[in-house]
């Protein structure tokens, strides 16, 4: 996993509550084994009209959001099933941060999990950057993780709270695997003091 310290992007704005993690990446692509491959199939549904024509009323399509890579939602985003697709496929889509008033909590485990920073703020801070997303083009922020603070390009910034672990897990690009290897020497000293039991 790749540390995430501090990054500056494109906002897209999503004006959606309940985006659930169905409508994020749809089930009938969950049939893959690799955790690739997903990107081009998040917002299916959203993006691609019954023709497989580009969707020209989903915001996401507009050419100003293209490269996006900080998205701006509505409350309680990421709900619904627990599917760690989910966030792969956003983040293959080009997303390394997600900002909103609320997230679903299994989904911001998966987020953390796959080195993607979801960041809770206030309804009021997420309208001002929706509103901006919407009306500018090439509306860009600054997340900074280490000083937890969101600033955008004409210099408004808000701060967010984060878990002290994920915080450094985050800035250190460790997974649940990566914090188990870092004790790789005393794992092993235990198992040298066991016998073999076959």
């Amino acid at each position: 996993m790749q540390p995430f310290e501090k990054m500056t992007g494109l906002v897209a704005p999503m004006d959606r509550a309940n985006v659930d993690t169905d409508q994020i990446i749809p089930k009938q692509f969950l049939k893959r084994i690799e955790r690739t491959g997903f990107g081009e199939f998040a917002f299916f549904d959203w993006r691609y009209l019954e023709d497989g024509a580009p969707n020209p009323q989903f915001v996401l399509n507009e050419e100003r959001y293209q490269g996006a890579s900080i998205l701006v939602a509505g409350p309680n985003f990421g709900s619904g099933s627990s599917r760690e697709h989910a966030p792969w496929a956003l983040g293959e889509f080009g997303f390394k941060a997600l900002i909103a008033p609320s997230f679903a909590d299994i989904f911001t485990g998966n987020c953390f999990q796959n080195g993607m920073l979801p960041i809770v703020l206030t309804q009021d801070e997420v309208d001002t950057m929706m509103g901006k997303a919407l009306q500018r083009t090439g509306y860009s922020a600054t997340v900074d993780l280490e000083a937890q603070t969101v600033t955008d390009d004409g210099g408004w910034s808000a701060s967010f709270e984060i878990d002290p672990f994920r915080k450094e897990s985050l800035l250190k690009g460790l997974d649940e695997i990566g914090q188990t290897l870092k004790k790789e020497d005393l794992i092993a000293a235990f198992e040298a003091t066991h016998p073999a039991r076959w």
